[in-house]
């Protein structure tokens, strides 16, 4: 097993790692961006993940589930986009939930599961 830290400040707070291969998987944990409008957040959001599922020898192409986690379903459409050149050419399985999170700047949190390549 294998853990991978991105030095946020939640991970030390709340005693988490970033992401952490195991059994063939990558299961990145819970992660929010940082900028103004939840389109800003989600892309921050989704270059945090990726750096982690590079750590760990996959990629967005690898990805096999994805949750969303919003304040307000209402903004999830305009994430749309993003998500879509994302993970347009190799969709994963794909939940949304309209749900409270850890400070209310954050407009989007995004978790992802990936494979590794063989």
């Amino acid at each position: 097993m294998k853990r991978i830290f991105s030095g946020g400040p939640f991970e030390a707070k709340i005693g988490y790692c970033r992401a952490v291969v195991a059994g063939g998987f990558v299961h990145v944990a819970g992660t929010v961006g940082q900028g103004d409008c939840v389109e800003d957040q989600c892309q921050s959001a989704l270059d945090i993940i990726e750096k982690a599922l590079i750590e760990a020898g996959t990629d967005f192409a690898h990805t096999v589930r994805v949750t969303y986690m919003l304040p307000t379903a209402a903004d999830f459409e305009a994430c749309w986009p993003i998500l879509s050149k994302t993970f347009g050419k190799a969709p994963p399985v794909a939940t949304m939930i309209e749900c409270g999170l850890i400070d209310p700047k954050y407009k989007i949190e995004i978790e992802v599961t990936a494979i590794l390549p063989s």
